[in-house]
């Protein structure tokens, strides 16, 4: 039986968005995401995300549902899922094997501290994609218009194409006979997520994890420069791997995404055997 890989999208892209990761994961694992998260009415949008860790943990457990419960999973995911599955193994370590994170680095120290403040002030929405969020194009007249006006943006036309495609093709849906498209992930929602950030968990981990965690980084991510990675490392240790590109740097390098995955998890696996 293959081992389970509960994946977790970064804010904004639905799960179906990494079918190319996917791909070539399942030859070694069972990979199971939520499509969107953050849609479900029973797990709202709120401070520290507690909710969405809630989305995460049920659909640990609907899976496990008629199986053997008592197996833990491994938990990937990129950006917000990243956070939400340490949120996870931090609340439920006896549901998970162990957690890699992809660019999602611990805010930490006076960094958390200062989050807060901003949180409160709303100035975070001036250093996170929020503001962006809120005058997101949502509609375009047909795929071919869609295609041609995220490949014409900078960070997107960085993509993989297959991932480009599998954006246009699962972030959007079309919407009636003549082929109109729009997003699939609600633009409000990720606009929540983005405000709600969690400052909140370097202070949770500064004496480590229940789990044992591991992180890839992008080496151009503008996010990683922002936070630092004092924080992360202290939590990860020698578990820490660069890889070239952005903060998107699965859609813009799928294939080396994930084998640095499979990587990743194999060491820690070395490491749950070793403990």
């Amino acid at each position: 039986m293959k081992e389970i890989i509960h994946f977790s999208h970064a804010n904004g892209f639905p799960a179906s968005v990494y079918r190319t990761i996917f791909a070539e994961l399942e030859d070694q694992y069972d990979v199971r995401a939520i499509e969107t998260i953050g849609h479900d009415p029973r797990y709202p949008v709120t401070r520290d995300w507690q909710h969405l860790t809630d989305e995460l943990l049920a659909s640990i457990d609907a899976d496990a549902a008629g199986g053997d419960a008592a197996t833990p999973v491994w938990l990937v995911g990129h950006s917000l899922g990243g956070y939400l599955s340490l949120l996870a193994g931090l609340k439920r370590p006896h549901r998970v094997r162990g957690v890699v994170m992809l660019d999602s680095p611990v805010i930490g120290g006076w960094r958390g501290n200062l989050l807060r403040v901003f949180q409160w002030t709303g100035f975070d929405e001036r250093l996170s994609p929020a503001a962006a969020t809120k005058a997101r194009r949502t509609r375009w007249g047909s795929r071919d218009e869609a295609w041609k006006h995220f490949h014409s943006k900078p960070a997107f036309a960085r993509w993989d194409e297959r991932m480009l495609s599998d954006y246009i093709d699962h972030g959007t849906s079309k919407v009636d006979a003549v082929g109109t498209r729009e997003l699939v992930f609600d633009r409000g929602t990720e606009y929540r997520i983005y405000r709600t950030i969690p400052h909140t968990i370097g202070a949770r981990v500064m004496r480590g994890a229940p789990v044992p965690v591991g992180f890839l980084a992008g080496t151009r991510s503008r996010e990683m420069q922002q936070v630092g990675v004092d924080a992360t490392r202290r939590l990860v240790g020698d578990y820490f791997e660069w890889i070239e590109g952005s903060h998107l740097f699965p859609m813009e390098h799928p294939i080396e995404t994930a084998r640095a995955i499979q990587r990743m998890l194999s060491q820690l696996g070395r490491l749950e055997l070793a403990a």
